[in-house]
């Protein structure tokens, strides 16, 4: 059976050229999963190594901490469109690049969750091989 999830935007208050989700493919309580297909008109790819363009470390964290947040969202833990902004970073591993054209997976899992903090960790594969992997906490807030 096929779960119908709602579209990224629905979920987050994030928007073009800072929502690096294409769409949800699994969410409940316990872990999300989520594609993005890194495209060459991405903006950080003008300037980060133009002749040789990688989709920089920190866009790959934010692409898990939003995957996350956009599960919690799916799920009704959090509702639509929560603000919630990065607190902490632990444990950032950067193991292959990503590039123009790869279509990264992002599986999150959540480790604590409440209505004010959120603590996850994730992985990115391209091609089922490990791109990148990181544990982090936000805060979660009005966004007044």
């Amino acid at each position: 059976m096929s779960e119908t999830f709602e579209p990224v935007e629905q979920l987050l208050p994030h928007r073009d050229p800072f929502l690096f989700l294409d769409e949800l493919l699994e969410a409940d309580e316990t872990h999300t999963v989520a594609k993005r297909v890194f495209t060459e008109d991405h903006f950080f790819f003008r300037g980060h190594f133009p002749d040789y363009p990688v989709v920089p470390g920190v866009i790959l964290i934010e692409t898990m901490a939003q995957c996350g947040g956009a599960g919690l969202c799916q799920v009704g833990i959090l509702p639509h469109g929560a603000f919630f902004v990065l607190g902490t970073v632990e444990k950032a591993k950067f193991r292959n690049q990503v590039r123009p054209g790869d279509t990264a997976i992002i599986e999150v899992q959540n480790t604590r969750v409440s209505q004010t903090m959120l603590r996850q960790s994730g992985v990115i594969t391209v091609n089922g091989v490990k791109a990148a992997e990181a544990t982090w906490m936000c805060i979660v807030g009005n966004g007044k």
